[in-house]
């Protein structure tokens, strides 16, 4: 699993904790992410995020 960051504000994106404020549940992956969903901090695209790092999750 990976976070990723937003390169315009600096958000990052955990799985582990999804977007409440958008209605996403912890555990969706950012590449499921709907193509509409952007930066809920400054409303930049998908397409502006960064993979940043690689973690295990609970089930290794």
């Amino acid at each position: 699993m990976f976070r990723w960051r937003c390169s315009v504000c600096g958000y990052i994106y955990d799985p582990r904790k999804g977007d409440p404020e958008s209605g996403l549940e912890p555990g969706i992956l950012f590449e499921k992410l709907p193509d509409y969903w952007g930066c809920p901090d400054c409303g930049a695209a998908k397409e502006m995020f960064e993979r940043i790092e690689e973690y295990e999750d609970e089930y290794g």
